[in-house]
């Protein structure tokens, strides 16, 4: 049987390199031997250069068509990390969990509708992830 795809959507652009990549390099470590893994940042692309936007916008949408799941790092607002998760979630059906610092209460709520699950930390996410996508 071939693995899931997990896609790590997050933010990129308006942050700094290591706190983008940080996360997702812990989120491979814990899943790769599992799953295989779908990073946006793997690409050179440097955010805001005029011939790379329509590039971006198009391989990250096919990563999200290629993955199973999505895994979100939903810590700030983001525009791409919210079009991505409606994609994934309203067109594609993929299943979305996430993981945010916020309070149910003050969680966006389109986040709320279309992250499938929301979890308080990543290490709860990806826990999620191995017990219920094996």
């Amino acid at each position: 049987m071939p693995k899931k795809r997990i896609y790590l959507c997050g933010p990129i652009m308006d942050e700094t390199e290591g706190a983008a990549r940080d996360w997702r390099t812990k989120a491979m470590a814990a899943l790769h031997e599992r799953y295989d893994m779908l990073d946006p940042m793997r690409r050179n692309f440097k955010d805001r250069e005029v011939d790379s936007a329509n590039e971006i916008v198009e391989f990250d949408l096919q990563d999200v068509r290629d993955a199973d799941i999505l895994l979100v790092n939903y810590s700030k607002a983001s525009i791409g990390t919210a079009m991505e998760v409606f994609y994934a979630a309203h067109d594609l059906g993929r299943f979305v969990v996430a993981f945010s610092p916020f309070p149910f209460a003050e969680c966006n709520p389109w986040m709320v509708r279309f992250c499938t699950k929301i979890l308080p930390s990543l290490e709860e996410a990806l826990d999620y992830i191995k017990r219920h996508f094996p």
